[in-house]
């Protein structure tokens, strides 16, 4: 049966077009219920199939409702960014071009568009030249991949084959990690075997950081276990960076293999004004990070780097003989967990080429400054209180004459801007976290407005 992609793809144009333009006048959060959404979308699956354009037509009008606007410069809950425009456009041409990034053989173009990006990322964040990298699905995946390499390395030096043996029998990995650790670290480990029980966490200090001598104690306690010390990049809820510079040589006594989890931190190093939370970062063993949050690629994009190569290779590659390997070529399958994958190398090429090392630099440091005007001005409010004033681009703010989860439903049911809410240190507060290339002056000032309009009057505007 023939069909036309012209008509479908003109449809897609109109509607991406439309929802982009209205971004700054649409409610930020979804207004359709679950309820709305599931009898628009939850249809039988008829018997003869339907036109292109009407699928795509009709797709958008029954998600209507049911769209986040975290595509646009108002949304504040998670660590999400936006897509800039180069890499939206290149999003979609890897989808038009419909490449399996697997291996070299099955996309030359994008292999080498994954090598030359590979290859600026690892410059904009202090990362050695000779380290390996994959581009995976996000910070999870990024965390999977350097895990299994630390676990193919640390097992190997002590006579361990994990790769062809498994883990049954296998000496205990032990991973050390400051207490306030993020939740996908925590999921990789279960992923790649390790399990939560192997996790030992440690108390962290008033900034969330973990402590040289509480490291260095916990190290000491079975200085022979083959270790995985996990350091964070940018705390989730604070921003807060470990002291690398003094950890790391710590770990390095005890042959511990370091792991950094920069999942937005990471691009600090990009910035002459931040790059310095991350001194001593480049003496770890890998890192991981995404590129749909601070590069503002669209989902779905992480990144992980290895320095020990060799072992990276050894916990991914796979050879069969119906594939096709070329002796100088960079096969994607040997760095990555997927073997049939998207070509995600080429939203982030064309992000890093459409923003320069000045245009990367600019959007950290607006965001920064923007999460640090919005946690300033909400906290001075009345009723409102600044919990943790940003070092970077997470916040938290607190109220003290009304509920926090009901200012920040009330906030976010306005259609002005997005919040969430986390507990820290035992008490409610709204977490503000600034992600996207398109917040700026007038969208800080815009929201500020939206929280005194809820807590003057108990409601939305």
């Amino acid at each position: 049966m023939p069909f036309d992609n012209a008509a479908a793809l003109d449809r897609a144009l109109f509607h991406a077009r439309e929802y982009l333009l209205h971004l700054d006048t649409t409610p930020v959060a979804p207004t359709a219920s679950l309820e709305c959404l599931r009898k628009r979308l939850v249809k039988p699956l008829a018997q003869g199939g339907l036109p292109a354009e009407q699928v795509i037509d009709e797709l958008v009008a029954d998600s209507a409702g049911g769209i986040m606007g975290c595509a646009g410069g108002r949304f504040f809950a998670w660590v999400v960014g936006g897509a800039l425009p180069a890499a939206l456009g290149a999003d979609w041409l890897a989808a038009a071009w419909d490449q399996n990034a697997g291996i070299h053989a099955s996309g030359p173009a994008a292999a080498v568009v994954e090598e030359a990006a590979g290859a600026w990322l690892k410059d904009l964040l202090n990362i050695s030249s000779e380290a390996s990298f994959a581009f995976v699905t996000g910070c999870n995946m990024a965390h999977v991949t350097c895990l299994a390499a630390a676990r193919h390395r640390l097992l190997a030096d002590r006579g361990w084959d994990v790769e062809e043996r498994g883990l049954c029998g296998a000496p205990p990995i032990r991973i050390v990690t400051g207490n306030s650790r993020h939740g996908s670290f925590v999921r990789a480990a279960r992923l790649v075997g390790l399990g939560k029980g192997s996790m030992v966490n440690l108390s962290v200090d008033e900034e969330e950081r973990l402590r040289p001598e509480t490291l260095e104690a916990e190290l000491a306690r079975n200085a022979s276990a083959p270790t995985i010390v996990l350091l964070q990049a940018g705390e989730l809820c604070t921003g807060a960076f470990d002291a690398f510079a003094d950890l790391i040589p710590i770990a390095r006594r005890y042959g511990a293999w370091v792991h950094i989890d920069g999942a937005f931190g990471l691009w600090a190093a990009a910035s002459p004004r931040f790059r310095d939370y991350l001194n001593g970062s480049e003496l770890a063993d890998s890192w991981a990070t995404d590129g749909h949050k601070w590069l503002n690629v669209p989902y779905d994009c992480g990144y992980a780097f290895v320095k020990d190569r060799a072992s990276h290779q050894a916990a991914m590659s796979h050879r069969e003989s119906y594939l096709i390997h070329d002796a100088e070529a960079r096969d994607q399958m040997d760095w990555n967990p997927e073997w049939s994958r998207r070509a995600r190398g080429f939203p982030t090429y064309a992000a890093l080429r459409q923003l320069g090392r000045s245009g990367v630099a600019e959007v950290v440091e607006r965001c920064c400054d923007c999460a640090r005007a919005l946690v300033l001005g909400i906290g001075s409010l009345p009723g409102a209180e600044v919990v943790w004033e940003p070092r970077i681009n997470q916040g938290l703010v607190g109220f003290t004459d009304q509920d926090p989860n009901a200012v920040i439903a009330a906030v976010n049911a306005s259609g002005e801007a997005y919040f969430g809410a986390t507990t820290w240190r035992g008490r409610r507060v709204m977490r503000v976290s600034v992600s996207n290339w398109m917040t700026g002056e007038a969208e800080v000032a815009r929201v500020i407005g939206a929280v005194r309009e809820v807590l003057l009057t108990g409601r939305s505007i």
